[in-house]
């Protein structure tokens, strides 16, 4: 996504300047171009020394810097941006950007740019909290700029509050987003389910398996980055969901059900990833079963659980105009995987072997074949999972095509 980008990252002084050597050395090693620019307030906290070697490009301090063959240089910066990242920004420069000053180089960059801009904002939480700041907050969201909202913790006075600038990595997600407008899935809504489910025996134990969320996770980030809307139904996990994906938490395959109900009929794309439970307790208790009680073995019955799959394969919406599904198998891969592809109404599914140790649950790569309706096979090799997802997502955007 950063790869041959152009990021101009603009430093305005606050303690919180510090995290923006993180930052910029997240962008290059993404892949980006990083251009940095300062105000003077910013290099009495940090210097531009660090963020030079940290991105291997001047930094731009003074007005009347960069002036090379007849360009000025807030004026180059800004032509040659792929985004503007605002981090930290502070209230007083939150200010200018609302009213359209330029009387420092972050102000006049931000100015003349005719690209997406994120402001990352920090300061002290009255700051934050005065009605002036947030009507210049919402002045700008209203321009397009995207906003990256403080977080709650520890400020510089040493007390608690909102107004501790939000984690690199939540930059970096924000940052991706606006680089991800104008995609080729832009306007399209991509439903995504992700993980397992818990189906409980009593109030401390359930069923589950081994899915651990990162193949449904990496397909809403590949989605999001080809410019689509997202929303990520995920069962119980550790992972951080993308930043701008609507996250649907679910425990339960009764829980993951009626949240399908409730927003496949309004997408155009429903990439099913998750891994829910086959089986549920027939009778669950509702009070911690003692040892005492059961013996040596405790046989629970169970009842099978709706195939979700192929609920909405049978009742498809008629704006759905692309189902995907998963075969985990560990054995007879093809074989499975081309009987569920029809016997499910899929358009496309993703099979892979999961009892290979380098594929599968809780492992970053995956081995799939990826087999269309239309009778097309493709065999991908090992790679990661987020090399996967932009894989099937390009054959969802191409198949959107088609049906267009």
């Amino acid at each position: 996504m950063f790869a041959g980008r152009n990021v101009v990252l603009c430093v305005t002084g606050g303690i919180a300047a510090y995290k923006a050597a993180d930052l910029a050395r997240r962008f290059y090693k993404a892949g980006a171009r990083v251009d940095v620019v300062m105000t003077q307030a910013a290099a009495e906290f940090i210097t531009p020394l660090t963020f030079q070697g940290l991105v291997h490009t001047p930094v731009a301090l003074d007005m009347f810097q960069l002036l090379t063959d007849m360009e000025i240089g807030h004026v180059s910066l800004a032509r040659r941006a792929d985004v503007v990242v605002v981090a930290p920004a502070t209230a007083n420069t939150i200010a200018k950007l609302a009213w359209g000053f330029a009387d420092n180089m972050v102000t006049a960059t931000v100015l003349a740019a005719a690209c997406p801009v994120v402001v990352a904002p920090a300061m002290n939480d009255g700051m934050w909290a005065n009605l002036a700041t947030q009507e210049n907050v919402e002045k700008l969201r209203a321009r397009g700029f995207i906003i990256v909202p403080p977080e709650v913790g520890l400020l510089a006075e040493g007390s608690i509050g909102r107004g501790r600038l939000a984690e690199p990595e939540t930059i970096v997600g924000a940052t991706r987003l606006a680089l991800a407008q104008g995609g080729p899935l832009r306007g399209r809504r991509v439903l995504v389910t992700a993980g397992s489910t818990r189906e409980p025996l009593d109030p401390v134990r359930f069923i589950s398996n081994r899915s651990s969320g990162k193949m449904g996770y990496a397909i809403a980030q590949a989605a999001l980055d080809l410019g689509a809307d997202v929303t990520l139904i995920s069962g119980p996990t550790h992972l951080t969901a993308p930043y701008g994906a609507q996250v649907v938490h679910v425990t339960t395959v009764a829980d993951m059900r009626q949240a399908l109900a409730q927003h496949v009929a309004s997408s155009d794309v429903l990439v099913m990833a998750a891994a829910p439970v086959d089986y549920r307790a027939e009778a669950p208790k509702d009070r911690k079963v003692k040892k005492e009680e059961t013996g040596e073995i405790w046989s629970v019955p169970l009842r099978r659980n709706p195939d979700l799959v192929a609920e909405v394969g049978r009742s498809r919406p008629a704006g759905l105009r692309v189902l995907v599904g998963f075969a985990a198998e560990t054995e007879d891969l093809l074989a499975n995987a081309e009987a569920k592809l029809r016997s499910k109404g899929l358009d496309l599914i993703a099979a892979n072997d999961v009892s290979a140790p380098d594929a599968g649950f809780e492992v970053d790569t995956n081995r799939v074949t990826l087999l269309g309706a239309d009778g097309s096979r493709e065999d991908l090799p090992l790679m990661s999972k987020e090399d996967v997802a932009r894989r099937i997502m390009e054959k969802v955007v191409a198949m959107l095509g088609q049906k267009d």
